[in-house]
C-alpha cells in the first residue's frame, strides 16, 4: 500500500477532489494534513483509507522525518516549510499561474491584475531549490475582456481539482502525465468545454 500525504491550510474543498478520486483504491492511504485546526477536513465523515492530521509547522520536521510517504501533494499551504523537510519525502505543489509567471503569494490576483489574456495552473515539484525543481503539467486558462476575478478564480479552481488527481496518481505510479490521461477521465470533455471545464478550451 503507497501512503499519501495531501497538505492544505483550507477547507474540505482543496482535499474533496483528490479524496474522491481515491475514495475506491485500496491501494493507496491518504493522510490529509492541516496546519488549520480550524478547516472543516477534520468534522466530516471520511472512507475508510483517509486519515487526518493536524501539524504545526513547528512540529512539521519531527513529522515527516518519522513518517514514510511515497508522495506529498501540497494546495494552498500557509505555513513554512523548513527546506530539510522536502528530503524526507517526494513532495509536488499545484500553482495559480503559468510559472514561472507569477511565482508567490496571490498569484491569482496579480494575473488577474495585470490584463493578462491567458493564465492557468502548474504543477510542479518541490525541493526547496528551485534549480532542481521540475514542472509536471501545465494547462492554460483563457481570460476575456469580460471574465470577472471571481469567475476566474473558479475556472482555476475547477482547472486544479480535474487535473491535479490525476498528475497525483500517474506520480505515485512514476509515470509521466500525458493529456490523454485527462481525456480518458474526462469524456465528456471534447476540448471544446471553454466554460464547463474550468478552462479546458
Amino acid at each position: 500500500m503507497k501512503t499519501l500525504g495531501i497538505m492544505s491550510s483550507g477547507n474540505s474543498d482543496k482535499f474533496g477532489a483528490i479524496i474522491e478520486h481515491f475514495k475506491n483504491n485500496n491501494d493507496i492511504k491518504i493522510v490529509c494534513i492541516s496546519d488549520n485546526l480550524k478547516s472543516d477536513i477534520f468534522n466530516l465523515t471520511k472512507p475508510d483509507n483517509i486519515e487526518t492530521k493536524y501539524i504545526s509547522s513547528e512540529n512539521a520536521r519531527q513529522y515527516f522525518m518519522s513518517t514514510n510517504f511515497d508522495l506529498i501533494a501540497i494546495n494552498d499551504y500557509k505555513s513554512n516549510l523548513d527546506k530539510s523537510i522536502y528530503t524526507f519525502a517526494k513532495f509536488i505543489k499545484v500553482h495559480p499561474s503559468l510559472l514561472p509567471a507569477f511565482s508567490g503569494d496571490n498569484a491569482l490576483y496579480r494575473a488577474f491584475e495585470s490584463g493578462i489574456k491567458v493564465s492557468g495552473i502548474t504543477i510542479h515539484t518541490l525541493t526547496g531549490t528551485p534549480d532542481t525543481e521540475k514542472i509536471l503539467a501545465q494547462y492554460p486558462i483563457l481570460i476575456s475582456n469580460l471574465t470577472h476575478f471571481d469567475e476566474f478564480s473558479n475556472m482555476t479552481e475547477n482547472l486544479i481539482n480535474m487535473i491535479y488527481p490525476i498528475v497525483i496518481e500517474k506520480t505515485l505510479d512514476n509515470k509521466l502525465f500525458d493529456f490523454q490521461d485527462l481525456l480518458s477521465k474526462h469524456s465528456t470533455c471534447s476540448g471544446n468545454c471553454s466554460g464547463g471545464c474550468g478552462g479546458c478550451h
